[in-house]
């Protein structure tokens, strides 16, 4: 039966008793499923979640009411919090700092689900050098319309892109209607060349698969399978691996091995469904730290691309307007320019 308001239970997670409070909340009523029913995944695959979050800042996007409330972001570990959870110091681009927690083992998991974290959203940067990320992250995101079996053949398509410039990418499901590759890098480089990097990345795959993949930033102008370069954007995060995503269904974001990707149907990859596959067939993504790569003929591209009249791309609003960015104004709403008079 489920808990009573105001019941609670403890949890054994990382050598702690961790607090769960009301834990026969539906947080999924859809598919009938508690807030127990998630902390008891994140035990279960602790693992290959913490792989994903190991030493780095996240965000804590929060879901008090489950997903059929409104979730708010949290990105200050508040002081009331217990001493021994771990935190990193981040910076942001308007030069606020924040304190944000870092999920080192299962009890940080358990804490945050008690919170209403359903998914995790981690830097692309360690705690030991918040400056130069060690990931980069390829987000496809389907337009309107534009069947899933696009998103997978634009995957493929950004794996050979990847595999021609040196890097090895790690594909999963978004747990939405996406995939993401991950790419681990040596940390030497800074959140601008990374960026740099993605940016030349989208618009390679886009004249390879011209109306299928585009590094388009307004959505009026693209078509097909979004490249979202800006999730490389500092400050920008992406649901980590094996993250359950709050989705009606308990999806869940789920690293796939290459050969999976032409075939994958998101639907089967579920709260549910997940632990029983990754004790199967163990996690794809398992290794990714044993490959680290360098960017520098992603630069190089870029450099041609720049060579050749292409600048950068726009920027997520909430940046300072960069340098080198072009109007940041929808192409529809730009001012025609005025005409000379005689």
């Amino acid at each position: 039966m489920p808990a009573k308001k105001g019941e609670h239970v403890l949890v054994e997670a990382g050598g702690r008793e961790v607090r769960v409070s009301n834990p026969g909340k539906l947080f999924f009523p859809e598919a009938g499923l508690t807030k127990m029913d998630l902390v008891d995944y994140y035990l279960e695959c602790q693992q290959a979640v913490v792989n994903g979050l190991r030493e780095r800042p996240t965000v804590m996007k929060r879901w008090v009411d489950g997903v059929a409330g409104e979730p708010f972001f949290q990105k200050r570990v508040p002081d009331s919090a217990p001493e021994w959870l771990q935190t990193a110091t981040v910076t942001f681009p308007s030069g606020r700092h924040a304190r944000e927690l870092v999920p080192n083992d299962a009890a940080h998991l358990v804490w945050g689900v008690n919170l209403g974290v359903i998914d995790w959203n981690p830097w692309p940067v360690r705690r030991g050098d918040l400056e130069h990320p060690d990931e980069l992250r390829v987000d496809l995101d389907p337009g309107p319309g534009v069947p899933f079996a696009e998103v997978r053949h634009v995957a493929l398509g950004v794996r050979e892109v990847l595999e021609e410039h040196g890097l090895r990418g790690f594909p999963k499901t978004s747990g939405s209607r996406g995939v993401h590759v991950y790419v681990r890098l040596e940390p030497e480089r800074d959140f601008q060349e990374v960026r740099r990097a993605a940016l030349a990345l989208a618009r390679e795959v886009e004249r390879r698969m011209p109306g299928r993949a585009t590094s388009r930033w307004w959505k009026e102008e693209r078509q097909g399978v979004f490249i979202d370069y800006n999730q490389n954007a500092r400050d920008r995060t992406v649901a980590s691996a094996y993250s359950v995503r709050a989705v009606p269904d308990a999806r869940v974001s789920c690293p796939l091995e290459w050969a999976e990707v032409a075939d994958v149907e998101p639907a089967e990859l579920r709260l549910q469904t997940v632990p029983a596959r990754l004790r199967e067939r163990g996690d794809p993504s398992a290794d990714i730290d044993r490959h680290p790569g360098r960017l520098d003929r992603l630069l190089e591209l870029a450099a041609r691309d720049e060579r050749d009249g292409l600048g950068d791309a726009p920027w997520p609003p909430h940046f300072r307007k960069q340098k080198s960015e072009p109007p940041r104004v929808q192409p529809s709403r730009a001012r025609a320019p005025r005409a000379e008079k005689p």
